[in-house]
């Protein structure tokens, strides 16, 4: 079983407009509301390919309820964790061309006993689990450790970690030896201060971020596919040229389908190819979608996947 955590839940509003552009208006064709956070993005996708998956997450609020119902038609198992205060609004706003704007909450305070509560409930999970996937921001009142804490624990049970984070989190947490970590090119250029715009910058980077101490990378390039770097090995996986629509939660359906492919195989390279076929093919949906087992098999094939030569 793949658990995902969620620390920072949300209902993700998905509004389509029919252009975006600086100082004019612009006019609604459509709005959506459904449930969000990097983790419930994971699960659906891991389940949707007939993965095993259980989510976790805290919920609280009038929100918190509303993202409860939704639930409630996912298929796969939904452990949420009662907290005080609502949890947050998010709004994606993206227009027919694939212009995007995404603008998050920062979210609910928790406080020591909420977040308490959290660590109990993963630890319970963790003697079923294969797999703990560390997804998203951290809300207010965590701890930066927090990730890093959750990963020793997991550790010591025998469960490999996926780290999915931003900011002070994902420094702490690739301290702490997760098995892979999973930035996008704009938390790498974060966490190291640098700015990634040639191939072997990213290389560079990829290995860096290996030798902070997280036993795998996936860094994640959008349109240009990801570097990965496991062991002393590494490979450039190459997507074929698709016309995307909506980017956002790509990179969900790349951690998701990566950590999929790798719990049934334990091929990283191949699972790097899967994790760009999902990214790839969710690219093609529009607002936020994610692509399923077939659409993602349809790309599979046509991912360059190249070993990376010291």
């Amino acid at each position: 079983m793949i658990v995902t955590l969620t620390m920072n839940p949300a209902i993700d509003r998905t509004i389509g407009v029919d252009r975006l552009a600086f100082d004019d208006r612009a006019y609604i064709l459509s709005s959506k509301d459904s449930p969000g956070g990097r983790g419930i993005n994971a699960a659906s996708v891991i389940h949707s390919f007939g993965g095993d998956a259980h989510a976790i997450l805290p919920a609280g609020g009038e929100r918190g309820s509303r993202f409860e119902q939704y639930m409630q038609k996912c298929g796969f198992p939904v452990t949420t964790v009662p907290v005080r205060n609502d949890i947050r609004l998010n709004l994606t706003i993206t227009d027919r061309h694939g212009l995007t704007v995404k603008l998050n909450e920062i979210g609910p305070r928790l406080d020591r006993g909420e977040i308490s509560s959290i660590e109990g409930t993963v630890d319970a999970q963790l003697a079923k689990a294969s797999w703990l996937m560390l997804c998203g921001s951290l809300p207010p009142g965590v701890p930066s450790e927090f990730y890093a804490q959750l990963i020793a624990r997991a550790k010591k049970k025998n469960v490999k970690t996926l780290l999915d984070t931003d900011g002070e989190a994902l420094a702490q947490g690739i301290e702490a030896g997760p098995t892979v970590v999973t930035p996008n090119q704009q938390e790498a250029e974060r966490l190291l201060n640098v700015v990634l715009l040639t191939r072997s910058q990213s290389i560079a980077a990829a290995r860096r971020i290996q030798s902070l101490g997280a036993h795998d990378v996936v860094l994640s390039l959008a349109s240009r596919g990801a570097i990965g770097v496991s062991g002393e090995s590494m490979w450039e996986a190459i997507p074929p040229r698709v016309d995307a629509i909506s980017p956002i939660g790509s990179g969900d359906a790349l951690a998701a389908a990566f950590a999929w492919a790798f719990d049934k195989s334990g091929d990283f390279p191949d699972a790097l190819r899967w994790g760009v076929a999902a990214g790839t093919a969710s690219a093609t949906l529009p607002g936020m979608s994610f692509a399923s087992l077939e659409q993602t098999l349809a790309v599979h094939d046509e991912v360059d996947l190249r070993r990376i030569e010291a």
